[in-house]
């Protein structure tokens, strides 16, 4: 049987491949593996039967061969443990690679999300305008700091690993906000991340949910 994930079962970022399912999407395509997508309302993200699943009453979540995961990060991980391609196999490169997926939801991520969510529920408060320079300022910091361990690389290391993938897929979140204008050697890199053939093949499928809405 193949691999099982579930998503949103409407798009709540118009097809722009924004919400989380999208990782691990783009992790079965890296490898090569097939898998069936299980649809949630939001009502039934709250139910019972997928908070068994995820107790957060979140999307995503991954079953196969008896194994049931959430939180994109592990399941990743899981996947890249499991099928060669999104690992190097010398450990120390290896190790990097760890460790980067865990900078990318550990450090990266959360001022990405905090700046969003400001932007989304708070702009008529009377703290937003103070609030955002501080917001964008702790942004602006963590790309400097990935655009100078990239130097001239391609990727984080020798290779394309699941490192990138989670790095570049936080980083993506940025895209309309004008902040990665100003780091083009991350602007390039992820660039180079949407170009892959197993991102692009995720993107449509993704996108595909969208677009059954009638609202492309």
């Amino acid at each position: 049987m193949n691999p099982v994930i579930t998503a949103f079962e409407t798009s709540p970022d118009r097809g722009r491949g924004l919400a989380r399912d999208f990782r691990v999407r783009w992790a079965l395509e890296e490898l090569g593996l097939r898998y069936d997508v299980r649809a949630l309302s939001f009502t039934a993200m709250k139910e019972a039967a997928h908070r068994d699943l995820q107790p957060f009453g979140q999307i995503p979540t991954f079953e196969a061969d008896g194994v049931a995961l959430f939180e994109t990060g592990a399941i990743v991980l899981h996947l890249a443990e499991r099928h060669a391609g999104l690992l190097p196999t010398g450990p120390a490169a290896r190790a990097r690679a760890l460790s980067w997926m865990f900078g990318a939801v550990s450090t990266m991520e959360p001022p990405i999300v905090e700046r969003s969510m400001a932007v989304l529920l708070e702009q008529d408060k009377p703290w937003f305008a103070a609030r955002m320079p501080m917001l964008e300022e702790r942004i602006h910091r963590r790309l400097d700091e990935l655009s100078a361990y990239l130097g001239e690389s391609e990727w984080l290391d020798d290779a394309f690993s699941a490192g990138d993938l989670m790095v570049a897929d936080v980083m993506r979140r940025l895209g309309g906000s004008g902040l990665l204008e100003a780091h083009p050697r991350v602007a390039a890199y992820i660039a180079r991340a949407e170009a892959r053939p197993a991102f692009r093949r995720a993107f449509t499928a993704q996108r595909a949910v969208f677009e059954a809405q009638g609202e492309a």
